[in-house]
């Protein structure tokens, strides 16, 4: 079933949720499964979160979103997900075992969209490079072609949607780090205005304002809906972009 469904975009994936034709917890295990096989040559899932994510599936207490049950990674910088590991592609953070405490703010309204994370995607060390090579994980392969770089900084987020491992996957981009490997894996990668999503509660801004956190994904439609998903100011947030007459989807 995992390979039936990899290449599936995420508002595919959730129709079927929606329509009962799969439940959430088949659509997390596929992801799993296809994990485990592909992950090995990609190195571009780090952090495994497979037993949370099989417990939420299963659990009564999944949200009612647009994305229902749809298996989801988040990027090993900036949105941090609450008793998870949290090591920014740095060796001493992985040392120290770091482990945050609480969602942030974006992690919250992914979770609100019914997003199911099953782990945590390869970064350089602090997203400074547009290559994803850190010392504390090593390379992340692009699945096109292994001998090739993924992109970065999102390159480990890139490269598990361009393998179908997740249809979507949290990305953020302060000089290229969606764009880049959205396009050295042949996926969407839009960076959206200066203050359309939060980088709070940590955060005010980053980079002047020139980070913004979205997503990698198989389709413009994944893109657009999750933005709305994902949009709109937070509390603490020094400014934010005007909301959309329309939705962006």
């Amino acid at each position: 079933m995992s390979d039936e469904l990899a290449f599936l975009d995420a508002t595919a994936q959730a129709d079927l949720v929606r329509r009962r034709k799969l439940s959430p917890a088949e659509l997390v295990e596929a992801a799993i499964d296809r994990i485990d096989r592909v992950n090995g040559e990609l190195n571009a899932v780090i952090i495994p979160l497979f037993e949370k994510a099989r417990a939420e599936a299963a659990g009564g207490a999944l949200p009612d979103g647009p994305f229902r049950g749809v298996p989801f990674l988040v990027k090993e910088i900036f949105a941090h997900t609450a008793g998870d590991p949290y090591h920014a592609g740095m060796k001493l953070l992985r040392r120290l075992g770091w482990v945050e405490r609480e969602d942030t703010y974006l992690v919250a309204k992914f979770r609100a969209a019914g997003l199911v994370f099953v782990g945590r995607t390869n970064v350089p060390e602090l997203g400074s490079l547009p290559t994803t090579e850190p010392d504390a994980y090593g390379p992340t392969r692009n699945p096109w072609d292994p001998t090739r770089s993924s992109g970065g900084s999102s390159g480990g987020a890139a490269a598990a949607v361009a393998a179908g491992l997740v249809p979507a996957a949290h990305a953020n981009d302060g000089g290229g780090s969606i764009r880049i490997p959205a396009s050295a894996c042949g996926l969407v990668g839009l960076k959206p205005t200066r203050g359309r999503t939060s980088l709070g509660p940590d955060a005010g801004e980053s980079w002047a304002g020139a980070v913004a956190e979205h997503v990698v994904t198989r389709s413009v439609r994944d893109t657009a809906a999750l933005l709305d998903a994902v949009a709109g100011p937070m509390p603490g947030d020094p400014y934010f972009a005007p909301p959309p007459a329309r939705p962006f989807r």
